[in-house]
């Protein structure tokens, strides 16, 4: 498999008049072709503005972010907007941020194709078979405006996926929706990894939707530190050697602590030194 996604070491600063705020401290990100990931984590531990360098939307302060084989950083302002009209689709938060509220339903989605190579038969069967997938077929010709939140999110969704992006970007895709709804959503997301190879990175509190993807990274103060796939959890290693512990195991590693390593045939242990143990003396 190729990488669709290579993030190095990406730092990412949020400046104002008065202040900075480092949102990302060297992240590290990998996703191959056809993944499905979940970005999960705190509010403010900088998951939506890794999903934002990734849509080329922001470029990183330092780092290399490399997205469909473009380095974002050194990218046009032109090649950034070719870089998100082709082969990308995106699902901001906040549905009414994706959509023309006194468009249609099916106008909304068939906007999603602008820039597709789809022919208009084809187009009109791809729009269908979404706004069926979504529960929405039967709402075609109302104004997305007389819309539910939850129902505009699916709308978003639909418009997200019509042209078949090589990969797909969704920022908390079910904070609207009922259970019922985020289940039919997810079921979408990985159909659209089966039918058009759509590589899918989320970004989410949904416990539900992180454990449907193929893996769920967690990220904390701006590093992407701990990985779950298939129940398995795993620290993650940083290209610099950096290793974030899980958090109900980093309580026993105080911040500026010391810890002993011990090297095993088979693995290798972290012990805690506690000032004034008897291991310190």
């Amino acid at each position: 498999m190729s990488a669709v996604v290579d993030v190095r070491q990406a730092v990412c600063i949020h400046r104002t008049a008065d202040s900075e705020v480092v949102a990302l401290r060297g992240a590290d990100l990998l996703v191959d072709e056809g993944e499905l990931v979940a970005l999960v984590g705190p509010s403010g531990s900088g998951k939506s503005t890794l999903l934002a360098l990734l849509a080329g939307l922001l470029r990183p302060s330092a780092g290399v972010v490399e997205v469909l084989g473009r380095d974002v950083g050194r990218a046009t302002e032109r090649q950034l907007l070719a870089h998100r009209s082709t082969g990308i689709g995106m699902l901001m938060q906040g549905p009414e941020r994706n959509l023309l509220p006194y468009a249609s339903v099916r106008s909304n989605v068939e906007l999603g194709a602008l820039g597709s190579d789809l022919r208009s038969v084809a187009r009109r069967r791809r729009v269908d078979e979404l706004l069926d997938a979504v529960g929405l077929a039967d709402a075609e010709r109302r104004s997305v405006r007389s819309l539910s939140g939850g129902e505009q999110q699916r709308v978003a969704l639909a418009a997200a996926l019509v042209a078949g992006p090589r990969l797909l970007l969704a920022d908390e895709p079910t904070s609207q929706l009922d259970r019922d709804n985020a289940v039919r959503l997810t079921r979408l997301l990985r159909s659209a990894r089966s039918r058009w190879g759509t590589t899918v990175i989320v970004v989410t509190h949904d416990a539900e939707v992180g454990a449907a993807m193929d893996r769920s990274l967690t990220i904390r103060d701006g590093r992407i530190g701990t990985e779950e796939r298939r129940g398995e959890h795993y620290a993650v290693i940083g290209r610099d050697g950096t290793v974030q512990l899980p958090a109900d195991v980093a309580g026993r590693f105080p911040p500026g602590g010391r810890a002993r390593v011990v090297r095993r045939a088979a693995h290798i242990e972290l012990h805690p030194l506690d000032t004034g143990s008897e291991e310190e003396r």
